[in-house]
């Protein structure tokens, strides 16, 4: 059972953005569109992604990808036992990915994205967001 940090981040410049973290991480993205780019590194073992669709600039969401559904709902299930809040979303369309997630917000405020992905899309996407306390904190990230 692998999983992968997410770590989404809302910039201004995606160009300047998307040649610094190349720079940063000796990498090209190995997703690049004209409002998003993601690099699935291995070392670190991260999906990271930034997008410049409109939020505010920053550390837009945080998160795990995992290599099931059933990891996502066992994750669920850890959190809802903990008493806090899950919203799950399934078939969801996102972040030009299609796949089955769940959304939670840390004591701090920090959205939390737990997903599964099955396959590329070629569009951005607009799943429905979570509302309340649990959305994400901008309108950068693929729910939002």
């Amino acid at each position: 059972m692998a999983r992968r940090l997410h770590v989404h981040i809302a910039v201004d410049d995606l160009e300047k953005s998307t040649a610094f973290y190349s720079t940063l991480f000796a990498a090209e993205p190995t997703v690049l569109k004209g409002d998003y780019a993601k690099w699935m590194l291995e070392d670190p073992a991260v999906n990271f992604a930034i997008s410049n669709r409109g939020a505010r600039a920053g550390v837009d969401h945080l998160g795990f990808q995992v290599d099931s559904d059933a990891e996502v709902e066992t994750i669920e299930g850890r959190l809802a036992a903990a008493e806090q809040a899950v919203a799950p979303q399934r078939n969801a369309a996102c972040c030009y990915a299609y796949g089955n997630k769940s959304w939670s917000t840390d004591p701090a405020g920090v959205a939390w994205e737990i997903f599964h992905t099955m396959n590329e899309i070629p569009v951005y996407g607009a799943d429905s967001a979570p509302t309340g306390e649990i959305a994400p904190q901008s309108s950068g990230a693929c729910c939002g």
